[in-house]
């Protein structure tokens, strides 16, 4: 579904307004600028007499102008240091030849200031429609938080490591599927733009494949294959291969305070809001990165673990973990976690933020890494969004009607036909277990069961 908000990273101009204008001086704040030199150039004159002659520094109004005003405002600024320096002149026609030339000058240094107002006015421009359009294309590889779904709300940060990028290497995204709200967090091997070719492979395989996979550990070897794709085409165009650390999280119906995960090698969340305080959510064994699937034998399942309505779940990368400060020592998060939630837990949103500005003083606001914190939280049916069609819900017309990737046909008699229907009894039995029916499982409430949607 849609995001309800603004994404919460870099300052970029508003996308709907690509026609932004640069930050220039009021008319005001230019006169008030302009009165005020002249009265600092004139005012020795004025106390020590004709010998002290400054009028000539009047020259540079039209180059300071030029580096923060409009084009009328620096053509403005050349005519008043034109005229202050025929004003010279007239008064003091002993030295008419010094006069002339800096009357010349003047001119000359104008017309220039006007042209070089002009030239940076127009790249400034530019600037702003190329990081409109960036911020438009943001929106579309991250979409934009906090994002309701029918099951939980999905709010969070996201900050790359240069200001001047809006984008690396740090991942998320949340669908709401017939399957459950499934949520996805990843962290690319490398940073920066060099990331971004296989950060957007694995989110468009992620958006597709989480409405046509009925198990998690399915979408996670979706996942797989499309770094695989990617790499295979990278070793063609001789850039390196890459892999990427994700965690897969479904909340559905069946787990009632349940939720189950897949790890592929990403750091473990933390569950928040709940009476026994922060706690670190175990989920089994990590299984290895996506894209290293065949150094292994074993095959990803998904782990099973509580996740109670009051509780909110946090889920981040290493550029939070990993932060240090000016001492060298990583960011405490169990300790950051369990003083910023030791009277009561925040709202999802303000958790993430209260965590990114704490991690900016921290390391002093020099991040040596991307930045993205998601926080979940379940939300009461009355809140929740509409839910996502099921396989063979009729879908608004010009829509295709897909069951599990199947195309529906109609038939003889008006009903809807389905091709494939892989919603089967092998799939229903994969539902995880019951709450505290599950064997083997930990003391944070975790279990592997049998794999769930």
């Amino acid at each position: 579904m849609p995001g309800q908000g603004g994404l919460v990273a870099a300052a970029v101009p508003d996308p709907s307004s690509p026609g932004g204008q640069p930050r220039t001086l009021s008319t005001r704040a230019f006169l008030l600028w302009v009165v005020g030199l002249t009265v600092l150039v004139l005012l020795p004159s004025l106390v020590a007499g004709s010998e002290v002659r400054l009028i000539g520094l009047l020259i540079f109004l039209p180059a300071i102008g030029a580096g923060v005003g409009t084009v009328r405002q620096t053509v403005a600024a050349s005519v008043w240091a034109t005229a202050g320096a025929l004003v010279s002149l007239g008064r003091d026609p002993q030295h008419d030849i010094e006069g002339i030339l800096l009357v010349l000058l003047t001119v000359v240094f104008g017309v220039l200031a006007v042209y070089g107002c002009r030239w940076r006015l127009m790249h400034e421009r530019e600037l702003i429609r190329l990081r409109s359009t960036a911020a438009v294309i943001q929106q579309h590889i991250l979409h934009p938080l906090p994002e309701l779904t029918s099951r939980i709300v999905v709010d969070g940060v996201y900050e790359p490591v240069h200001e001047d990028k809006l984008f690396g290497g740090d991942i998320y995204d949340a669908a709401d599927t017939a399957y459950g709200t499934r949520v996805l967090i990843g962290d690319v091997q490398g940073k920066g733009l060099s990331a971004v070719g296989i950060a957007i492979a694995v989110l468009g395989a992620f958006r597709e494949a989480a409405h046509r996979q009925p198990t998690l550990s399915g979408l996670a070897d979706a996942l797989e294959t499309s770094v695989l794709r990617y790499n295979a085409y990278a070793r063609h165009s001789g850039e390196p291969e890459r892999f990427v650390t994700a965690l897969i999280i479904c909340v559905d119906d069946e787990g009632d305070d349940r939720a189950q995960a897949v790890n592929c090698g990403h750091l473990l969340p933390w569950r928040v809001g709940a009476p026994d305080g922060p706690q670190k959510v175990y989920l089994g064994d990590a299984h290895v990165p996506l894209g290293l699937a065949s150094l292994v034998e074993e095959e990803r399942a998904a782990f099973w673990f509580d996740f109670p309505e009051e509780a909110t779940l946090l889920l981040y990368t290493d550029g939070l973990s990993e932060a240090r400060g000016t001492d060298g020592v990583f960011y405490p998060l169990a300790e950051r976690l369990a003083a910023l939630t030791s009277e009561a837990c925040p709202s999802p949103g303000r958790l993430a933020r209260e965590l990114r500005d704490d991690v900016r003083t921290y390391t002093h606001a020099e991040p040596q890494d991307d930045i993205a914190i998601l926080t979940l939280r379940r939300v009461p049916p009355e809140e929740a969004a509409a839910p996502a069609p099921a396989p063979g819900d009729v879908l608004p017309e010009g829509l295709p009607h897909l069951v599990d990737g199947a195309e529906e046909t109609g038939g003889a008699d008006g009903t809807q036909e389905t091709t494939d229907t892989r919603e089967t009894q092998e799939t229903r039995e994969a539902r995880g277990p019951e709450k505290g029916g599950d064997e083997g499982s930990d003391a944070g409430g975790g279990g592997t069961g049998r794999e769930g949607r």
